[in-house]
């Protein structure tokens, strides 16, 4: 039974017809590719200059046969409520609504049409396809976080019932948990890894000390997909030998869906079926293929809230080998996160802490950057810019959260800031450990 396409389709997703859409794209030749992308770049702009009270303001100097003259994007730029944002004709209601992750430390709430948010299932589908994975029917272990709030988290469990996946914790990369993790894969037929990267690394570090290789006691596993944190080469090593199959490193973004997926020949393939993906210097001057600069996409079908020459805040270099329809991304720069140590010897990763930023991400947009830093074993620090200083109610609430999704008995900083110090690349990194 296709589980998934039918939980899709039951909330009013039209996957059927974007999978349709997204073939005709991927048959388009590269000698005609140019002619697609233009015209379909040119459509959403204009489609926001008119619908769009937002993006009318904020784009009202651009010249339409000009596509440098259109305004880059940034996630500030979009914190602000979300119903200032939205197009003429669309709402909470008719639309997927979500956040962005917050690991740039710039969270903000988001919206996608129907239509939109289904093409990216089908592009996910299309590149799980590539190393037969099959939503419907493979069986996922998956590696990540989960919402702690009764509700949030039997939303989660449905979530991964109708997807065909069990989820491990991310919150305690213990032995122990490990442990229970090996058990599971012992008694369960799964297809394929799934999540972030830094969990991930950390049980098969706990393999490497047994002298475990996964596959050996879970045979019908094929593939492992990390993503939301930078992918070294000897953690690329490490998960090859302790897991025995291929590893694939994904990008993406909530707000966009996959950017990058590697191929079986080890190539990055940037998303150009509904994506537009450039590389720009500091003055927003398009650099060419080779050159490291700012990743700057476009969403080229998403009416209900404009994602046109939105800068990421991440830094890659798109390959020189690349093609208008085929880009390949080269390198990419800034999505690690580091691990928390706690007291009690529990571990946890980095991206917990995406977890606990839900509760400071407010739809009126007051928190606008935040970064959190463990200074002690037992001391953290959130260092945080906002129109109105954090109430006391706010960090009670925060200090909760901490405790719900960590351990009790830690210490929470906070200071309020102007501005918060940027890495090299210009992003702010949400979680460092002084440790």
């Amino acid at each position: 039974m296709n589980l998934f396409n039918l939980s899709l389709a039951l909330k009013g997703f039209p996957v059927k017809e974007t999978n349709t859409l997204l073939k005709s794209i991927q048959n388009i030749s590269e000698e005609h590719y140019a002619e697609y992308l233009n015209t379909q770049k040119q459509a959403i702009v204009a489609y926001h200059l008119k619908h769009n009270p937002f993006y009318k303001t904020f784009a009202k100097d651009v010249d339409l046969s000009d596509w440098n003259s259109i305004p880059v994007m940034t996630k500030r730029d979009l914190q602000q409520p979300l119903s200032n944002r939205l197009s003429e004709g669309f709402s909470k209601k008719n639309t997927f609504v979500n956040k962005t992750s917050g690991s740039s430390g710039d969270p903000f709430i988001f919206a996608k049409d129907t239509f939109c948010h289904a093409l990216t299932w089908s592009g996910i589908f299309d590149r799980y396809g590539w190393y037969n994975i099959d939503l419907n029917t493979s069986k996922q272990a998956r590696f990540y976080g989960i919402p702690l709030n009764k509700k949030g988290y039997y939303k989660e469990r449905l979530k991964d019932t109708l997807g065909n996946r069990h989820r491990f914790s991310v919150f305690n990369l213990s032995d122990s948990e490990f442990e229970k993790n090996l058990d599971k894969f012992k008694a369960t037929k799964f297809d394929y890894i799934n999540g972030y990267t830094s969990a991930i690394v950390q049980f098969a570090k706990f393999l490497e000390k047994k002298n475990i290789v996964l596959k050996d006691i879970c045979p019908t596993l094929k593939l492992c997909i990390v993503t939301s944190e930078m992918l070294f080469e000897t953690d690329r090593e490490l998960l090859k030998l302790q897991f025995g199959i291929p590893i694939v490193n994904e990008y993406g973004a909530a707000e966009l869906g996959i950017i990058g997926f590697e191929n079986p020949i080890n190539q990055w393939i940037v998303n150009s079926d509904d994506l537009y993906v450039e590389i720009l210097d500091e003055n927003d001057n398009v650099l060419p293929f080779g050159k490291e600069g700012r990743i700057v996409v476009t969403t080229l079908y998403n009416k209900a809230h404009p994602f046109i020459r939105y800068d990421l805040g991440d830094i890659g270099v798109l390959s020189k080998t690349s093609t208008l329809k085929t880009p390949i991304l080269e390198n990419l720069t800034g999505r690690t996160n580091d691990l928390v140590k706690l007291p009690s010897g529990k571990t946890a990763a980095g991206l917990t802490f995406y977890y606990v930023t839900k509760t400071v991400i407010e739809d009126s947009g007051n928190v606008k950057e935040f970064i959190i830093e463990q200074t002690k074993i037992n001391t953290f620090k959130i260092s945080y810019v906002s129109n109105e200083i954090l109430s006391e109610k706010d960090k009670i609430n925060i200090k909760a959260a901490v405790e719900t999704y960590l351990e009790s008995g830690l210490t929470v900083q906070f200071e309020r800031k102007e501005r918060l110090n940027r890495e090299k690349s210009g992003k702010l990194k949400q979680f460092r450990s002084f440790l």
